[in-house]
């Protein structure tokens, strides 16, 4: 098992314990730039932890799944969105929503390598399934 550490004034503490799978929505694009990097720096940081990370782009955020557009998210003082995008995509999953997609005319063929289009069935049964933690920015 991993170890997590926890921070405990005044030291960090290692705790060993399971890593749940963590699915991640986000609503949030260029419009809520702190909420958007808050949702992408979680799920990096759990992928890094070993977690099985399952991050959704919903509403504005859908638009992240397409190339270059995750550039666009400048926040100061937070890694770049383009680069958390990446470390997802390398060992979890990222997921635009079927009808946000579709609002925006965003197609399979437009989502960067890796990125899939799912609807809220697919976001019901991860977020259901056994052991999984849901979070939604």
């Amino acid at each position: 098992m991993p170890t997590i550490l926890t921070t405990r004034r005044p030291y960090a503490v290692p705790v060993t314990a399971p890593l749940r799978a963590l699915v991640i929505k986000t609503t949030s694009g260029t419009d809520r730039p702190e909420a958007a990097n808050q949702a992408l720096t979680v799920a990096a940081a759990a992928v890094a932890a070993g977690a099985q990370v399952s991050l959704w782009l919903t509403g504005e955020a859908a638009w992240f799944g397409l190339p270059g557009r995750a550039d666009e998210l400048v926040l100061d003082h937070a890694a770049p969105a383009s680069e958390l995008l990446e470390l997802v995509l390398g060992a979890g999953t990222v997921t635009v929503c079927t009808q946000c997609a579709a609002r925006r005319g965003i197609t399979g063929d437009d989502v960067l390598p890796g990125v899939r289009i799912a609807g809220a069935a697919v976001f019901v049964e991860e977020s259901l399934a056994p052991g999984a933690q849901a979070l939604v920015y």
